[in-house]
């Protein structure tokens, strides 16, 4: 009895062996059903000189940098504010060099500046603008000549900061694998609450 019980255990561990060995020889196939997804998406590296490109673009050529990132819709913005501020500006110098010659004229002691005759160019005895008028004048018109070149000078500056900080933005980490987000923990020695933000990554 005892020999055939150590027979059928060595049988039995035999068995086992011969069965494992060929399992393993035997190559693992995959199910038919099974889809290997083989898609790796590559990133563009970080290019640390784009904002500094960009701005040095918008600065040779306001708009050029607005190009380079791509945003296109951004270069009419760009002019039309540049072309408004440089209109004002011309405006307001024209008006300022009209009523400063007259006031010049008038200091001279001649009666012969443009606010000394009418539409039809005819000379009236008093003028349509006094002296006192005159220096008001030009005083507006500087004034308004001064502030709508600042504005175009801003308008320029905005146009090199709005490229720069485009071409950061192009740049920046919008990953689902990296979130930021609240985390609530209750602290198990003293029961007291613990609030804070947890920063994960995803690999």
């Amino acid at each position: 009895m005892p020999n055939k019980l150590f027979t059928a255990t060595l049988f039995s561990l035999l068995f086992c062996c011969f069965v494992t060995a060929q399992d393993k020889n035997k190559k693992k196939e995959l199910p038919e059903g099974l889809i290997i997804d083989s898609i790796i998406t590559v990133k563009k590296p970080y290019n640390p000189l784009s904002p500094a490109k960009a701005a040095f673009y918008s600065a040779v050529l306001p708009g050029l940098g607005q190009a380079y990132n791509k945003s296109y819709w951004k270069i009419p913005i760009v002019y039309g504010g540049l072309a408004t501020g440089i209109y004002f500006y011309s405006t307001n110098n024209k008006e300022y060099n009209r009523y400063r010659d007259a006031y010049k004229s008038r200091l001279a002691g001649l009666t012969t500046d443009e606010f000394y005759f009418d539409t039809e160019g005819n000379q009236l005895s008093t003028p349509r603008v006094t002296t006192d008028g005159l220096e008001r004048g030009q005083d507006f018109y500087r004034k308004n000549k001064e502030i709508s070149l600042l504005v175009t000078i801003g308008i320029y500056a905005l146009n090199i900061i709005d490229a720069n900080v485009d071409a950061h933005l192009m740049q920046y980490n919008v990953d689902e694998n990296l979130s930021l987000a609240p985390h609530f923990r209750i602290n198990e020695i003293d029961a007291t609450s613990n609030l804070g933000l947890t920063l994960n990554f995803k690999f």
